[in-house]
């Protein structure tokens, strides 16, 4: 913003003197001054600082669906249900609600999600350990924000995130803990009572193992469902109290799922 200031001439009267006789008045003028400026350059605030790298938050289910947050970081010593694990940088020349930003981040923080928590690609696809991210919103990014923020969540269950206790960072290489996140049901998967459970919240079902297929098109109901009934019924045979005598379950990938990136079944068997 400039701000100019005028500087105006005045014209200064000078008094009359007399002499003796006749008297003309003496008028003595200052010369009219040019005006004058000055010109104050006010530097652009600095674009708002990133969040910080490692820090937790007391996010809601339905915050962790949005784009964008404005919440404010809460001690990790406490309450809080999501951690930062990756704060990234975006390309200058793209807007933070474009196809290219989404692309970047979707790709991003997933892949660095699985080296954070740690264990094989079944260990985590058996929990309900998840990444959620976050960009600015359209008035940071007109400030000068370009940075994305990763965040790791835990689903408890029916929109619901569990507290966070402990440290998440290769929380599935250890057995305790991969146990804590894993993935368990209301009720056998199917039926009227079924909903996902974190293993750590009571339930009578437990996912057991996945059952892989390979990218690419949809291969069709028949198939994906018939894929799985030997692997589940072994996995569930595995670990069935009575080998004679035991229960089992198998969810197979729907088109919808597979659109979205599931291109795998589960296992599962009574808890």
């Amino acid at each position: 913003m400039r701000l100019l200031a005028g500087v105006l001439a005045g014209l200064v009267l000078a008094g009359c003197s007399s002499s003796s006789g006749s008297s003309t008045p003496q008028v003595a003028a200052t010369p009219l001054q040019s005006p004058t400026s000055s010109a104050t350059v006010v530097s652009p605030a600095p674009p708002p600082p990133p969040p910080p790298a490692h820090a937790c938050y007391r996010l809601g289910y339905t915050d962790a669906l949005a784009p964008t947050s404005d919440l404010k970081p809460a001690p990790c010593t406490g309450p809080h249900t999501a951690v930062t694990f990756f704060v990234g940088r975006l390309p200058p020349d793209q807007p933070v609600d474009g196809p290219a930003v989404h692309h970047l981040v979707s790709t991003a923080c997933p892949r660095r999600f699985a080296s954070f928590v740690g264990g094989s690609v079944d260990d985590r696809r058996l929990s309900l350990l998840r990444t959620v991210w976050f960009t600015p919103t359209l008035e940071q990014a007109q400030a000068g924000a370009r940075w994305f923020r990763c965040e790791a969540i835990a689903i408890r269950g029916d929109q619901d995130l569990a507290p966070l206790t402990g440290p998440i960072a290769g929380a599935l290489d250890s057995d305790t803990t991969r146990q804590r996140f894993a993935l368990c049901g209301t009720a056998e998967p199917g039926t009227a009572g079924f909903q996902q459970r974190i293993c750590s919240s009571p339930h009578t079902w437990r996912a057991l193992r996945t059952v892989d297929f390979a990218a690419g098109s949809y291969p069709g109901t028949d198939q994906v469902k018939a894929a799985g009934q030997t692997p589940c019924q072994d996995a569930a045979h595995a670990v069935a109290a009575d080998p004679l005598n035991f229960r089992w379950s198998y969810q197979w990938p729907t088109p919808q799922q597979w659109r979205s990136g599931q291109t795998y079944g589960v296992c599962w068997a009574p808890s």
